[in-house]
């Protein structure tokens, strides 16, 4: 097998990236919705003029559970990520669109995910009881160098298979889920709070979540931008156990 030519080496990283590309959100859009079939739309003027009140009804709203005034807002975040962390955002269906990019029609570039030290690479205990906890030296010097070897070959017998003219919807079947991808992804705030219920650890949570931690680390930063565009229903959302409406 050839080589991989130079600038298409491969090269590995840890970490993800989200970007908030474009939103319509606010904690006015809960009030909004909550209010104009009982009081008519003047009333959000009213309620902006009173933040207590507003913060209020929003928590009247997350503890109850009234969940439809949480719809009405939108925002796309741009996410990379290896593809089994894509895999996993597929199970989160409503109230959520995607668009990820194509290796059907570009081809795919060689960037791999190598967990850091970070990363606790041991599972102690049965499923649904279980633990994880960092691996010895050893174990994190053989993960590195596995993956990076494994990638490294899947990349060159990609890059093979192209340059005899394989189609690349073909050829990309070598490569591993350890592959990074990106996509756009589009939600609302009641199934970002589904979400990251799920697939965030927290100590406010009501309900105990396992999630796995790469994509614990998408939602992680997905929390942080939705805070800052709806403080309110943030707070609201962590004072009532983290539990989506």
């Amino acid at each position: 097998m050839s080589d991989v030519p130079a600038d298409t080496k491969p090269s590995f990283r840890s970490d993800m990236t989200v970007d908030l590309v474009k939103h319509t959100a606010g904690d006015s859009d809960v009030l909004w919705a909550a209010r104009v079939s009982t009081a008519g739309e003047q009333s959000l003027a009213e309620m902006s003029k009173d933040p207590e009140r507003s913060k209020g009804l929003i928590n009247y709203l997350m503890r109850d559970r009234h969940g439809s005034p949480f719809e009405h807002n939108s925002m796309t975040f741009l996410i990379s990520a290896p593809i089994f962390v894509f895999r996993e955002f597929m199970r989160h269906r409503v109230g959520w669109s995607y668009n990820e990019e194509s290796g059907r029609y570009r081809e795919l570039q060689p960037v791999f995910y190598v967990p850091d030290a970070s990363r606790k690479l041991v599972q102690e205990g049965r499923p649904g009881k279980y633990v994880f906890v960092d691996g010895t030296r050893e174990q994190q010097d053989l993960t590195e160098r596995a993956m990076t070897e494994s990638y490294r070959r899947s990349y060159e017998a990609y890059q093979e298979m192209l340059a005899a003219g394989v189609a690349r919807e073909v050829a990309r079947a070598v490569l591993p889920v350890g592959l990074y991808s990106s996509m756009y992804a589009t939600c609302n705030a009641r199934s970002l709070m589904h979400f990251v219920g799920l697939r965030t650890q927290h100590e406010a949570a009501k309900v105990p979540s396992f999630p796995q931690r790469e994509i614990e680390m998408v939602g992680e930063k997905m929390e942080e931008q939705w805070a800052r565009l709806m403080p309110l229903t943030h707070a609201a959302f962590n004072n009532n156990g983290r539990v989506a409406p």
